[in-house]
């Protein structure tokens, strides 16, 4: 017990407050090796509503907390075998939520902050007037419902993202079987359409045989739509395999490809400086092959088609991007524009299962970058993704 202590009668003092109630019974444990003093504070504590428990010394705090949990802990801090200091320490052990304030004379101020850098929130010097005490007692619990309440969130937060996780991982694990499974009735229904074609074309009526094309039409469809489901499901299973790459090249050899499957288009392509990145180059060419196909495919409608490749930085990032003068799209519905299967045209004007984009919104996440479009209806559009600039 400090020397600084004295009678009963001074240290409690008198208060009297309008908002008493709003403590709502929080639990405070009381220790103080003067059993006169701690008997005194527990008792008008009790008659401020607070439920208060006192004890004289750590050792007996210790095992009641191991029972029972307190909001507050308020401990002398100058006390025979086991001290404030350590005995916040050790109740931190059982009960980490715990908040604690020192009891202390004038001439233990430097224990007292001691004990603060020990865990305690706060320190109140003997002698002392409970109207000074009990707002320093509520700001300690405000702190201690604070960490509660933020623990809780953190919890929830931590088993709702885990949620997400499991069922993203269904998701993906449900989508890549439906889609391997489809995979071999659609090779049989095509391979039957095309002996049908190849050795009865002659002695079918000419609506026979349209009805076959259109029959081949919508299994080549559904075959490329199996094959993007599978790609998209993938992407959350195949790890990333990052590695410096050379965007110029990459972007070259795309174009490269594309246009041998289209020898008749002619269009203007500008490319700009394109820094290189650091990621998995298999994923990000399949990037550049989604966006340039697109572009492709929506500047069929111009007579003077035309596209820009380039780069630029913006704060940590390097913000590549992909303009067009294409048909473009209204800005009102960009929102939907990265979800699988969603569409903006019709697949009559354009083809196309609409998960070429939510492949690439998939992977520029996974590099820790975003994807967004600007875009008008009959003005082109503009893709621009983000990844972080290599230092």
């Amino acid at each position: 017990m400090s020397p600084a202590a004295t009678s009963s009668s001074h240290l409690l003092g008198t208060y009297t407050s309008a908002n008493e109630a709003k403590a709502d019974m929080a639990s405070i444990v009381v220790v103080d090796d003067e059993v006169a003093l701690m008997r005194a504070l527990r008792d008008t504590l009790r008659d401020h509503h607070y439920e208060v428990e006192g004890y004289t010394t750590g050792e007996q705090v210790l095992a009641v907390l191991q029972e029972r949990r307190f909001d507050l802990l308020l401990t002398d801090l100058m006390m025979p075998r086991m001290d404030g200091i350590d005995l916040i320490e050790a109740a931190h052990l059982i009960d980490p939520d715990l908040v604690a304030i020192v009891m202390t004379g004038e001439g233990s101020i430097t224990s007292a902050v001691d004990a603060m850098k020990s865990g305690a929130s706060d320190y109140i010097l003997k002698p002392f007037k409970l109207s000074a005490a009990l707002p320093m007692l509520e700001r300690a619990l405000a702190l201690r419902n604070l960490r509660v309440k933020n623990a809780l969130l953190e919890a929830r937060e931590r088993k709702h993202t885990l949620e997400i996780e499991a069922a993203l991982k269904d998701l993906e694990s449900f989508s890549y079987s439906v889609s391997h499974d489809l995979r071999a009735p659609l090779r049989i229904a095509g391979s039957y359409l095309a002996i049908l074609e190849e050795e009865f074309t002659d002695q079918l009526p000419a609506e026979a045989n349209r009805l076959l094309g259109v029959a081949r039409h919508s299994i080549e469809q559904m075959g490329q739509l199996v094959e993007d489901l599978l790609r998209l499901a993938r992407l959350g299973q195949q790890p990333l395999t990052k590695r410096p790459i050379n965007v110029a090249d990459l972007v070259q050899e795309v174009l490269a490809e594309l246009l041998a499957t289209m020898p008749e288009r002619e269009i203007k392509i500008e490319i700009g400086e394109l820094p290189a990145c650091v990621g998995d180059s298999g994923l990000l060419r399949q990037v550049y092959f989604n966006l340039l196909s697109n572009a492709l495919k929506f500047t069929r409608i111009r007579n003077f088609p035309c596209m820009e490749i380039g780069a630029h930085q913006k704060g940590d990032d390097t913000v590549y991007f992909v303009r067009d003068n294409g048909a473009g799209f209204d800005m009102r519905y960009a929102a939907k524009l990265f979800g699988a299967f969603q569409r903006l045209h019709n697949s009559r004007e354009f083809e196309g299962t609409g998960i070429g984009l939510s492949i690439a919104h998939k992977i520029v996440e996974r590099h820790g970058g975003r994807i967004w479009a600007e875009s008008e209806p009959d003005c082109g559009s503009v893709f621009y993704f983000s990844l972080p600039t290599v230092a």
